[in-house]
């Protein structure tokens, strides 16, 4: 099972108990229960229709794109090609997944990333009916000290404006390392207070918000309305506090999900980056909690 940094790399270069219901609070139907598609990169590889097939069957309504740099198609194919194919499953793509492009890739630019051929991302998001591009990850050489994440602010904003110019929002998507202090400071805090509130959203990526050490509910309350996506992932009950389906570890997202309307949330994505087994038998797992307890 590769790591998210080996699976960004790889797609690169081969591609180059609530008494007001959480549906309620978010004004999203109760059917919109999301699936990030790198939970299932393997089978997506393997054969993407066959597996986008399987995570309908589990009752999953939408899906959130993983991978869609260097040849500039979803999944090996043409934006107008997946989109029939999501049609004909019975899935929508609300969302997908891109990367900054800052690194190079074999001394190359990479395209189809918010610094490069942004444009042809954003006609291609459009064709296959997206409506959050989100910025899914800082390579090491691409974080740097805060006054580059000041520079990162500005990409982002001039890339929400190409986005919001075909009725996109463009979005980051957090991890761990951006709430680690440096010089006084965490440069999420500097991403959140130098970008435009309106052009750039945040993904929430609950997980790794925890293992951060800050409270999600915390942080929706203080910036409200700037987290219409989440990544809804749990964390086990070991020392290493490692990924696992949701309902199975330590995180409270019946407490969280009350707070959906503080977030600002409109979509929501079931992902676990590494399974103990077959994925598909983990998200079966999630899905089931969540339809239980959470919508």
């Amino acid at each position: 099972m590769t790591s998210r940094r080996s699976f960004l790399k790889t797609t690169t270069l081969a591609s180059a108990g609530l008494l007001i219901r959480p549906s309620e609070l978010w004004k999203a139907p109760v059917t919109n229960i999301g699936l990030q598609l790198y939970t299932v990169r393997d089978a997506m590889q393997k054969d993407p229709v066959a597996a986008l097939k399987k995570v309908a069957k589990l009752g999953f309504n939408t899906v959130e794109g993983a991978t869609y740099t260097g040849t500039q198609q979803f999944y090996g194919m043409t934006p107008k090609a997946f989109a029939q194919q999501l049609k004909q499953v019975g899935l929508k793509m609300p969302s997908s997944h891109y990367i900054l492009g800052e690194q190079k890739m074999s001394g190359a630019d990479v395209k189809g990333t918010v610094l490069h051929e942004w444009d042809k991302a954003v006609e291609d998001a459009a064709t296959v009916g997206i409506k959050y591009m989100v910025c899914a990850y800082l390579f090491e050489e691409e974080r740097g000290n805060l006054d580059h994440y000041k520079q990162l602010a500005e990409y982002f904003n001039k890339a929400g404006e190409t986005c919001k110019k075909a009725g996109i929002q463009f979005c980051y998507h957090n991890h761990d390392f951006e709430f680690q202090q440096q010089d006084g400071g965490r440069p999420y805090d500097v991403l959140l207070q130098q970008t435009d509130k309106d052009l750039v959203k945040m993904e929430m990526d609950i997980y790794w918000v925890t293992k951060a050490g800050l409270d999600p509910v915390a942080l929706m309350k203080e910036h409200k309305g700037r987290f219409p996506l989440w990544h809804v992932k749990d964390m086990d009950k070991t020392p290493e506090k490692d990924f696992t389906e949701v309902g199975n570890g330590s995180i409270n997202f019946k407490e969280i999900f009350k707070h959906a309307g503080d977030s600002g949330m409109k979509y929501f994505f079931v992902e676990q980056d590494k399974c103990p087994g077959d994925p598909f038998v983990s998200i079966a797992k999630s899905i089931k909690y969540i339809k239980k307890n959470l919508v």
